[in-house]
């Protein structure tokens, strides 16, 4: 709220407005409180968000007709280099090599043999070259590179990119690349958000929500997990969870689900077989192996970065990396053909236990060829995503475990498909810490309702040993090496939850409009205690609120022939409420790069109360701190009991009521 010192000032004479960013500002003190424009309703959203929403429905219908066009080029260059051309990838029909439920053809050695080892070298090799020429963004996984634009450039990502990542990606997955597609997807699927964002007017904060409805979309669109998704864009891009993002995100994936339910059909990607609650001995073995798995997750990550930083120190151009990378994908392939591909039908396997008749030398070899030939591939820096490969990771691992304990202890009858599933949502919930992601992803895919404790319990476990011995992600080591801050807690403003009115300063030095200004500098240079504050309040004769004074504006040579104080007011003082929070008052401050507020009454909004400065605003995180690092006992169980048992504590016998 603004007041100018040279209009009328009683109590009928203040105008106010809301705000859903900030406080009310008022320029003149000229309309009367009657006609004040003030907020009628509850204003978390502006109008601004039926804007974003029906951006982000149109957005999840595109993602989702985006994400089906790249699985089918997905399909079309998978059937060229493994197929002859032979394998009917228009249309999702039921043939060897197709996972029904999101129709990606699964590469196969049946026809080409030993060229197995070559053709991924082909795909890393082209997607190299479009890096090199066309734009170094498309490299990775995507996540990584959308939050990246999210915290740095305003969610601005280069056009070019929208069409180079999903073609980069589909040459890399299509020849053999070990990755899954939903990394490609959701960057593509942001990268169309943030491109629509770019087109239109709309804040840096918009663009973000529509890159993140993308980004959500694509994901929703190939797994049919429309809350995972939402889930995923909250932990990984984001970074909030408020009405005006999550709306607009969550309308964005139930659209681009019912795009995927018309043209796949609904029902669980991952088909298992119905599930039972595990028993109490069940759950506790199910969430040890959620710690195993976590601390296994750590050990990926770094191996990950590892290879990279070795790719790093190759006496070659980057460009060649991803070829020299699918090297070891193309020879694994060759000895364990379901290592290639997005290999969707390697987690249905999983869950299913369709490794039981192989048994635990085939499922520990297939666990560890997938991990060797994933980690070197996508450390050499090709484009490809890390989902699909995580799961089959760690389900084999749960897999394994579930499987060697009912080995050994058949009475257990672990189910070996829940275990595999656990293995899954702690990989991911380790690695990414995404914990609700995992979670609600794992569940979504399967439809298994049983599953839904031991996955929280798993993946839990898998969190805190991430949380406990890893200090980024696998999703943010490489930009925190950039110098980018990701935010990794998202908790209560605590700004926003303390009012104005208990931290600012009652006890107030003020100056009148009549002071002479002489008289005024001769007192500041005095050396007083009240004399060293860098601003004072100005008051008229009445004792109402006419503007703020600095000290440099007294000291100032430009007012050399100014004989008082009011005559120095060039604008009327910047108000909050005592009711205001310091979240409102704090943002003031750095809109009108003012370091001091006027807090005046609601009643009588000329009669200044107190005055809030940027310190009152840091001193206010003192109880905060106090909260995170003082250790206290409240309750004292020899108090306690002497308190029950109607005795009065020791020491305090014998005083006085």
């Amino acid at each position: 709220m603004r007041a100018e010192h040279n209009q009328p000032t009683d109590r009928e004479s203040v105008r106010t407005t809301g705000s859903t960013e900030a406080l009310p500002v008022a320029p003149a003190l000229g309309a009367s409180l009657d006609q004040a424009r003030m907020p009628l309703k509850s204003t978390l959203v502006t109008h601004r968000i039926l804007l974003t929403s029906g951006l982000a429905i149109v957005l999840g219908a595109a993602a989702a007709a985006v994400a089906q066009l790249l699985m089918l080029l997905i399909n079309v260059i998978t059937d060229i280099c493994f197929y002859g051309g032979k394998a009917s990838v228009f249309a999702p029909v039921h043939q060897a090599g197709i996972h029904s439920s999101t129709f990606v053809l699964q590469p196969t050695t049946a026809y080409i043999g030993a060229w197995v080892i070559v053709m991924p070298v082909i795909g890393g090799l082209i997607a190299g070259v479009m890096a090199r020429w066309g734009s170094r963004a498309i490299q990775g996984h995507g996540i990584p590179e959308a939050m990246e634009q999210i915290l740095e450039h305003e969610s601005n990502i280069p056009p070019r990119v929208t069409w180079l990542k999903p073609v980069s990606s589909a040459f890399a997955i299509g020849t053999g690349g070990p990755f899954g597609a939903e990394g490609p997807i959701i960057s593509t699927g942001g990268a169309l958000g943030s491109l629509i964002g770019q087109f239109l007017r709309v804040t840096a904060q918009e663009r973000k929500v529509l890159l993140a409805a993308g980004a959500a979309a694509g994901m929703a669109a190939v797994f049919g997990a429309p809350v995972a998704s939402v889930a995923m864009a909250v932990e990984l891009l984001l970074f909030e969870l408020r009405p005006r993002s999550l709306i607009p995100v969550a309308l964005a994936t139930v659209v681009a689900t019912g795009v995927r339910y018309v043209i796949l059909g609904p029902g669980a990607v991952f088909a298992m077989p119905q599930a039972t609650e595990p028993t109490g001995t069940g759950l506790m073995i199910l969430i040890l192996l959620g710690l195993v798995v976590g601390y296994a997750s750590v050990w990926v990550t770094r191996s990950v970065y590892f290879v990279e930083d070795m790719f790093a120190k190759l006496p070659v151009h980057w460009m060649w990396w991803p070829a020299i990378g699918a090297i070891a994908a193309g020879v694994i392939g060759f000895f364990e053909p379901a290592t290639l591909g997005v290999g969707y039908s390697n987690i249905d396997r999983l869950v299913q236990n369709g490794f039981a008749g192989a048994g635990l030398g085939a499922l520990f070899a297939f666990g560890l060829l997938k991990f060797v030939s994933w980690s070197v591939s996508l450390g050499s820096g090709t484009s490809g995503g890390t989902l699909a490969p995580l799961f089959m990771i760690g389900g084999s691992m749960g897999a394994l475990i579930a499987m060697g304990l009912n080995d050994i202890l058949p009475s257990l009858h672990l189910s070996v498909g829940i275990a595999a599933l656990v293995g899954m949502g702690a990989m991911f919930a380790g690695s990414s810490r995404a914990l609700l992601t995992a979670v609600i992803f794992c569940f979504e895919t399967t439809r298994q309702p049983a599953t839904f404790l031991p996955l929280l319990g798993g993946c839990a476990a898998a969190y805190l040993i991430s949380a406990m011995t890893m200090k980024n992600t696998i999703m943010t080591e490489k930009i925190e090496r950039r110098g980018v801050r990701v935010p990794s807690e998202y908790v209560a403003d605590a700004l926003a939850q303390v009012k104005v009115g208990a931290v600012c300063t009652r006890d107030v030095r003020s100056l009148k409009t009549s002071d002479e200004l002489g008289e005024v500098q001769r007192w500041l240079q005095s050396g007083r205690e009240r004399a060293q504050h860098q601003g004072y309040p100005v008051l008229d004769d009445a004792g109402r609120i006419r503007g703020v004074v600095t000290r440099r504006e007294l000291f100032s040579s430009t007012h050399a022939r100014v004989t008082r104080v009011g005559d120095l007011l060039t604008r009327g003082p910047i108000v909050v409420f005592e009711e205001h929070s310091l979240r409102d008052a704090s943002d003031l401050m750095v809109a009108e790069n003012v370091g001091r507020l006027v807090v005046v009454d609601r009643n009588n909004p000329t009669h200044m109360v107190g005055v809030l400065t940027r310190s009152d605003v840091l001193a206010a995180n003192a109880k905060r701190i106090h909260e995170m690092r003082d250790v206290s006992r409240h309750i004292r169980i020899r108090q306690s009991l002497w308190h029950f048992g109607g005795h009065p504590h020791p020491g305090h016998e014998g005083k006085a009521p």
